[in-house]
């Protein structure tokens, strides 16, 4: 049974930064494009970030030069470095391993920017 696990979010303040991780278990993880997806309340879910085993990146438009997001293959992890937070940024944040409509998905961890 593939796993994957969330952890990092939790409470910041408008400008603070926070990381993500996303720990693989029982998958062949260099084969995966690995992606963060985030749902705000009322909205659908949205891609935030995904890296391909190559290197290949792509983002949001609204959180790019904010968010990076990188993986090792070596430990089965991927990561979301969220810097310049905003309110908006609220939502919970999801793994992705191999692409949304067939992929895996971790259970999500809350991120919440608020003063």
């Amino acid at each position: 049974q593939v796993q994957l696990v969330e952890s990092g979010g939790g409470l910041v303040q408008p400008g603070g930064s926070l990381s993500l991780s996303c720990a693989a278990s029982r998958i062949r993880f260099s084969r995966y494009v690995m992606g963060w997806y985030r749902q705000a309340p009322g909205k659908q879910r949205e891609l935030v970030a995904a890296m391909t085993k190559d290197g290949s990146t792509n983002y949001a438009d609204s959180v790019k030069g904010r968010f990076t997001i990188s993986r090792d293959n070596a430990k089965n992890t991927v990561y979301l470095q969220m810097n310049s937070l905003k309110p908006e940024d609220t939502a919970v944040y999801y793994c992705n391993a191999g692409g949304a409509s067939m992929g895996h998905w971790g259970q999500g961890t809350q991120v919440t920017v608020s003063s």
